[in-house]
């Protein structure tokens, strides 16, 4: 990259503001570098329109890269740049998949000397898009059960959402198809569903271990460890990543993905969506190109 535009968040606290003055500088040594900050959807959309034929770094989270991704594939200009990532979110999921360092500094040297590479998307049947994951089920349920706290108590919130969640799921009776393959029929009830492009969700948790956005497959991930023991066995395996080796945790790859069946909410890159009774996914392939580490940059965070 030798000319890009660094899109940062406007609402950025000091620390935050502090990192993305320490990428662009390191960014600088090397390349021209202009910064916009944006604040809403239609900022965004303004900034884009002003890149020309220049590259774009994006200084945030899961939530900012799917907004980009989104604003460049509506104005049809998703082949065209090549983009960086500075991972500044809460969670920075696809980053952590990625392997994307989290020090600004280091993942500016991403961005400079990493490889380019052609990075999948999801497109679903309403046209909206999935960069990092999407996941229905008791996780998406949590995020529902958390709204009413969150401007209580900010993060915590989400705890007490997690814990309500836990203690109601019943699971869902929904029929999860990838492919010609039938996960679930819709007869037995489904605790979690995760279709995963990058392999982390809620800030690092491996739900779709083996995920890679560059094969032009979406991971499934179905759980039916409804009843309390087996939910708790399932969560203590989720968070050591060895959810996948249970007997009642079904998986598949394809390119195709539909869900339906009882109501239920998705969680798309960190965005709350529902209920629904139906929704389905393609991979559309190579979607657009992004600069990812080199084995020797390589961060698991």
């Amino acid at each position: 990259m030798d000319d890009v535009l660094l899109i940062s968040n406007a609402d950025a606290g000091s620390s935050e503001s502090s990192a993305v003055d320490a990428a662009v500088a390191a960014l600088r040594r090397r390349c021209h570098v202009d910064v916009v900050a944006t604040s809403d959807a239609d900022a965004l959309d303004h900034a884009v329109d002003k890149r020309a034929a220049r590259d774009l770094v994006l200084a945030g989270g899961d939530g900012s890269l799917h907004a980009a991704i989104a604003v460049l594939r509506h104005r049809g200009e998703l082949d065209q740049p090549t983009i960086g990532l500075i991972p500044l979110g809460t969670g920075n999921d696809f980053a952590r998949g990625a392997l994307i360092p989290l020090d600004p500094v280091e993942a500016a040297g991403v961005i400079l000397d990493g490889r380019p590479t052609a990075i999948d998307i999801f497109v679903d049947d309403r046209d909206g898009i999935v960069v990092n994951s999407v996941h229905a089920g008791v996780g998406a349920d949590a995020g529902m059960e958390a709204r009413p706290w969150k401007a209580r108590l900010g993060k915590a919130g989400y705890l007490v959402g997690a814990f309500v969640a836990a203690v109601k799921t019943e699971g869902h009776r929904i029929r999860v198809v990838a492919g010609d393959e039938v996960l679930a029929d819709g007869s037995r009830r489904v605790l979690q569903v995760g279709i995963g492009n990058g392999s982390r969700v809620g800030g690092g948790t491996e739900l779709l271990p083996d995920a890679d956005p560059t094969d032009g497959l979406a991971d499934v991930m179905v759980s039916f460890a409804v009843r309390p023991l087996d939910r708790l066995r399932y969560g203590i395996r989720l968070k050591n990543g060895t959810h996948d080796e249970r007997h009642d945790v079904h998986t598949a790859r394809a390119g195709h993905v539909t869900v339906s069946g009882e109501e239920f909410c998705c969680d798309t890159d960190g965005e709350l969506d529902g209920p629904m009774s139906s929704r389905s996914w393609d991979v559309l392939p190579h979607a657009f190109t992004m600069m990812l580490p080199t084995p020797e940059q390589q961060q698991d965070s």
